[in-house]
């Protein structure tokens, strides 16, 4: 049988596979630690570029043959655009919503698209934190004659005690189609007590009235029970009657209007009576919804954000409880057993449909299909997950229930959909583009092997081994994998090149595969595949789980958590992969200028500098700017901040930046100063019931948010997928640097 054993070759040491009566074959190098203490390299590890004709990333997969997607206005980029919107009756223009507070008019009478500031709020929108910002832009169902638009945005709060203000507002529209800033008239306000679930979307519904929704203010486990409580309006849908000339008048037929109620103008009753506004409640973040066009009454659909493992759908009814934070969509949240199925004797409403975090994680609600350009949407709910750019659609089973059905991977952070005139749909892309989607051709597609050996990525004869066009590297400061030893390799097209970013960051080509064996106890059991399809450029990544006999490794659609010796493990589903490798981190993880300025052992034997052999061969588009390596961070001769700074970088910077598709505002990147990282003497947005809590509180690891989020696994656990066990070490090494810091975390 054959078996695996470790044994030494310098300071490096070699995993090696070796059968009875053969030769052991080279499994993996793990690089000596410290890194600093490794052999000086006395030049590239490798003589020539290997020759790479088999392991090619494919086209992107497509679960549904008739949709696909494609960019409108390519020569303008937006800068953090959060929705867009078309005014009635003309075709021509699109008002694109920037998270930062402006609002862009994008003119295509002229047959070219061209890009204009329309109105710029930067003066009165606060976006300093991820969930706030300029929001959403509606016109009112009499804008041909009154010229009336509204906006949804937060601004720097005039109540004590609050964080923020969550303003609706109305505003005049010029006949050139900008807004005039001096026009704004506040109708309502929303103190909001803590820097999540800002966000507010407002739309017109077809009986001429205006809906706005709120979060429940936060922190995490809506603490106050904001969503179960008529007395404000966080966790509400609401809606308001705005046709007047001064503020808004709640409409006589809102379900919980009557003598005994009150207007929330502020957000919440000063009486105690019941606001007025509401139309339906139980909400935990309300992030984009919609009517449908075709339906003559209200029919109201939208995204709910969940927490700890569900997203959900909702087809809101006058008055409806959907439940937050009793259950998160059908699943109990507080209390976790036996929640209760109605609130005062009426009956919790259950959501249209949801889906699990091994799906996606944050849902972003779309419309109703009613264009025709797609005949296969027609009458579906199209929407989306922000953080796995995935896009779905709702069609009913044999039984009528309606079934999640995969449409495509746009690649993105699909923050809001659109709906055109003629009903058409688009989406919008944070990162600062806009899409359509759009009839395909051809029949579905799943290009992906089922068999590892198969891909062209290993060796046929022995498939524990790479392919000979495959490049080894190892990252500096490795992430952690619950415990797992790892062995990394690169595949290029040939006559490709690695493009490299300012920040160090590098951009491989499409075509482009990485593939990542995983050891417990030197046992390989599972290899990872992140594509970069041909077609799209879109990352992708798929797992292998392998045989006892190491034949072959299989493919795991979906995602599995299995045993692996005595421990769980989670072989990541492909909407997992991409919750870790963000967009906002360039979905490549650890292929960065710093993290590869170390030397390595390679198959020829020779220890070489990374850099200095991928250099020679001739991989990267332009000559390589070297940056000082970052530590491993845990080489105990290096200084102690730069190794916390590393191992932050690694295990959790994807996510904590700006793109990284959290709520968080944190910037965990390596070279970013810790005054800019927005964590020092920070209020988290949940405490973990830890009074005085900061996400970093100086000298006091107890108080710190962060560090006590890696001691655990539970749902406030960091990471938040993929990882069943705590990494002592790490937790030891941040807990040390945090008790070090000084008042200003220096």
């Amino acid at each position: 049988m054959p078996h695996t054993r470790w044994e030494s070759h310098g300071k490096n040491r070699l995993l090696l596979r070796c059968v009875a009566g053969a030769a052991c074959t080279y499994l993996l190098v793990a690089p000596p630690t410290p890194s600093q203490s490794a052999p000086p390299s006395t030049g590239p590890g490798l003589d020539t570029r290997p020759d790479n004709t088999t392991c090619i990333a494919t086209v992107q997969p497509r679960a549904n043959a008739s949709v696909a997607s494609q960019r409108i206005f390519q020569e303008i980029t937006f800068q953090g655009p959060v929705g867009m919107v078309q005014p009635p009756g003309d075709d021509s223009k699109w008002y694109v919503v920037e998270k930062r507070g402006v609002v862009k008019l994008v003119d295509t009478a002229s047959g070219t698209a061209t890009s204009s500031t329309a109105i710029d709020l930067r003066n009165r929108v606060n976006a300093r934190t991820q969930e706030a910002g300029l929001f959403s832009m509606a016109f009112d169902p009499a804008y041909p004659t009154n010229r009336r638009v509204y906006l949804s945005y937060t601004a720097n709060p005039t109540v004590t005690g609050s964080v923020l203000e969550s303003r609706i507002s109305r505003f005049t529209l010029r006949e050139d189609g900008t807004i005039d800033p001096a026009s704004e008239s506040i109708l309502l306000t929303l103190a909001q007590p803590h820097r999540i679930h800002n966000g507010g979307n407002i739309a017109f519904g077809p009986d001429g009235m205006l809906y706005a929704g709120f979060g429940d203010g936060g922190p995490v486990g809506d603490p106050r029970n904001n969503a179960q409580t008529l007395t404000n309006l966080f966790g509400k849908l609401v809606r308001i009657d705005v046709r007047g000339e001064g503020g808004y008048a709640v409409p006589p037929d809102n379900p919980f209007a009557g003598p005994a109620s009150t207007e929330c103008r502020g957000g919440a009753s000063t009486n105690g009576a019941v606001c007025g506004e509401i139309y339906a409640y139980g909400l935990r973040n309300p992030w984009r919804w919609s009517f449908d066009r075709a339906a003559p009454t209200p029919q109201l659909w939208l995204g709910d954000v969940g927490q700890e493992a569900w997203e959900e759908i909702d087809r809101i009814e006058p008055g409806g409880n959907y439940g937050w934070k009793l259950r998160e969509a059908t699943h109990c949240f507080e209390p976790e057993q036996n929640c209760p199925a109605a609130v005062n004797g009426v009956p919790l409403k259950d959501p249209a449909a949801e889906y699990p975090h091994s799906v996606g994680n944050s849902v972003t609600g779309g419309y109703v299909y009613r264009g025709t350009a797609i005949p296969s949407l027609a009458g579906r709910y199209v929407f989306g997950d922000f953080g796995t750019g995935l896009i779905f659609a709702l069609a009913p089973d044999a039984a009528g229930n309606l079934q999640r059905e995969d449409v495509l991977s746009s690649g993105g952070l699909v923050t809001s959909f659109a709906e055109g005139n003629d009903g058409e749909l688009y989406y919008v892309d944070m990162s600062g583009e806009l899409f359509k989607l759009v009839p395909a051709s051809g029949d579905a597609v799943n290009p992906i092997k089922t068999s590892l050996r198969e891909t062209g990525c290993v060796d046929p004869a022995n498939p524990t081994q790479p392919a000979p066009g495959l490049i080894p590297y190892t990252p500096v400061a490795p992430f952690w994998s619950d415990g797992a030893d790892k062995q990394r390799w690169m595949a290029l097209p040939n006559g490709t090149t690695i493009a490299v970013e300012e920040d160090g960051d590098w951009s491989l080509p499409s075509g482009s595969v990485l593939m990542k064996h995983f050891f417990l106890n030197g046992n390989l059991f599972e290899t990872r595949l992140f594509m970069r399809h041909t077609d799209t450029g879109n990352w992708a990544g798929y797992t292998y789980r392998w045989n006892e006999a190491h034949t072959d490794a299989t493919l795991v659609s979906g995602g599995l958590v299995a045993k692996v010796g005595a421990q769980d493990w989670t072989f990541p589903s492909e909407a997992q992969c991409l919750q870790c490798h963000t967009a906002g981190a360039g979905g490549t993880l650890g292929l960065e200028t710093r993290q590869l300025n170390s030397v390595i052992t390679y198959p020829t034997g020779r220890v070489a500098n990374q850099l200095e052999t991928l250099e020679a061969i001739g991989v990267f588009s332009e000559r390589l700017q070297v940056l000082e390596p970052m530590p491993n961070p845990f080489d105990t001769a290096a200084p102690l901040v730069d190794r916390a700074r590393a191992y932050l970088h690694t295990n959790c910077a994807q996510c904590h930046r700006g793109g990284g598709g959290t709520p968080s505002n944190m910037e965990l990147q390596y070279e970013r100063p810790i005054d800019l990282t927005n964590t020092c003497n920070v209020d988290p947005i949940g405490d973990l019931g830890v009074p005085g809590a900061k996400i970093i509180m100086p000298g006091d690891p107890a108080r710190s948010v962060l560090y006590l989020r890696m001691t655990r696994r539970d749902a406030n656990g960091m990471p938040p997928v993929g990882s069943h066990l705590v990494d002592a070490q790490g937790a030891a090494l941040i807990q040390q640097w945090i008790s070090s810091l000084d008042a200003k975390c220096e």
